[in-house]
């Protein structure tokens, strides 16, 4: 076994290794870099000046603004505020709730840009309003948790931002459009199995729809959605960076949940701040050691290694596509969603643009919806856990809940990998985008 190998056999290896003995991702995301770089000769002088390196992006700057933005909206009181508005418009359908609790989930995740934060937020409300009207506890779980996915595809999301940076030169703002389309066939895909269910199971419905209701609700929540088209309409019109879009949606954030909603005193200000410290402690370690990772894989050639091995297996366009979701999803089983992103885009987006012929920003919208789906998988499955623990369900029912609408969320997954408007149609209208590949 010659030198290349060996240290290909430490990287991998002792990452997995590290990964299945539950060491945190970031420890072992680092370690097995440290480990394959001294192998290799390297000094940890170098080792610190390529994390430094990874972090230093001003793109990056709009990952803490994003993280600080959906914190100040999430508990700032909007929440009430979108659940009316949903209610709104599709209360009134056979199991309305939740058909609520898919569409509050599509506005919230364009403020929250987080599952994890979905599910807290409208799980604490929606599932107990739900159990109420007479709907099961599991069902209403694996409802909230498989719509919390959308806000992942919304913009603006700062998984999106990280994905960008890591794929190099990919416009955040054409992105960010790319995320509508796909987010609505996650919903729509969701609000169908939703629907079957509640015509099977008489699950009740609501008032019928009544417009001057929706109006009043919108005003109220217009102020809320209005910091989704700051961010997305100024970065997109080029008046300002999606870094300085999240500056400045900070600050409106900060204006409408203290000043406007009055969901938040100055105290509740500084204990969102100091979750947002800690949340993002956690993702710019991710993106320091992952940056020293990916260095040593491209030095070692592990992107061509695995090019050459996936199309040894088949030159078919539509299986190998098929071969890089299911690669996805199993990454997403036994990893969070950062460290996918920051270590299999270097890997698996030279294999998707060249031999699959994906555009860069359909490969993301599809790593970013795998992704998602991924947190609702065991063993690792964060939001699997959180809306366990929301809606007071054992783990084992919701996710015997769940399997019909995996189904559904794997439907919405073929559909955006195989038809390429669906991601591409909005950032070719409205941003002028060339599709590099198609």
């Amino acid at each position: 076994m010659d030198t290349n190998s060996i240290a290909i056999l430490i990287l991998l290896g002792s990452f997995f290794i590290m990964i299945f003995l539950r060491f945190p991702i970031a420890y072992a995301v680092g370690l097995a870099s440290v480990f394959c770089m001294l192998f290799q000769g390297s000094s940890l002088n170098d080792i610190s000046r390529l994390m430094v390196k990874g972090i230093s992006s001003f793109s990056l700057m709009a990952v803490p603004f994003f993280i600080t933005m959906g914190v100040l909206m999430g508990s700032g009181g909007i929440s009430q505020k979108l659940i009316a508005l949903a209610n709104a418009c599709v209360g009134w359908m056979r199991g309305g709730l939740a058909q609520v609790n898919i569409v509050a989930s599509y506005f919230f995740g364009g403020i929250s840009g987080s599952a994890a934060a979905d599910t807290a937020s409208l799980g604490s409300l929606l599932i107990p309003m739900m159990v109420d009207e007479g709907y099961d506890a599991d069902f209403s779980t694996a409802v909230t948790i498989t719509s919390s996915c959308e806000g992942l595809l919304v913009p603006p999301s700062h998984n999106m931002v990280i994905y960008a940076t890591t794929a190099g030169g990919i416009s955040v703002g054409s992105l960010f459009l790319a995320g509508y389309l796909p987010g609505a066939v996650l919903a729509v895909t969701l609000m169908i199995g939703s629907y079957i269910f509640s015509v099977k199971r008489g699950y009740p419905k609501g008032a019928p729809f009544n417009i001057k209701d929706f109006i009043i609700q919108l005003g109220k929540s217009i102020w809320a959605l209005a910091a989704v088209v700051i961010v997305v309409v100024g970065v997109v019109a080029g008046v300002f960076t999606a870094t300085e879009s999240a500056a400045i949606a900070v600050i409106y954030s900060l204006i409408v949940s203290v000043f406007i909603y009055k969901g938040l005193t100055w105290k509740g200000v500084w204990q969102a701040l100091d979750a947002c410290v800690n949340t993002l402690s956690i993702v710019l370690i991710l993106i320091a050691t992952s940056s020293v990772f990916g260095y040593a894989l491209t030095t070692l050639h592990v992107p061509t290694l695995a090019a050459n091995a996936i199309t040894s297996v088949t030159s078919n366009r539509i299986i190998l596509i098929l071969l890089l979701n299911m690669i996805l999803l199993v990454l997403g089983a036994i990893m969070d969603m950062a460290p996918i992103i920051l270590i299999a885009t270097p890997i698996l987006l030279p294999i998707a643009t060249g031999v699959a012929g994906l555009d860069p920003i359909q490969f993301g919208i599809m790593v970013v919806l795998n992704c998602g789906i991924g947190l609702l998988t065991p063993p690792v499955g964060a939001v699997l856990f959180i809306g366990s623990a929301v809606g007071k369900v054992p783990m084992e029912r919701v996710v015997k809940a769940t399997l019909p609408f995996y189904l559904c969320m794997i439907g919405a997954l073929i559909l955006v990998s195989y038809i390429p408007d669906i991601s591409l149609l909005l950032p070719k209208v409205f941003a002028g985008y060339v599709p590099v590949t198609m």
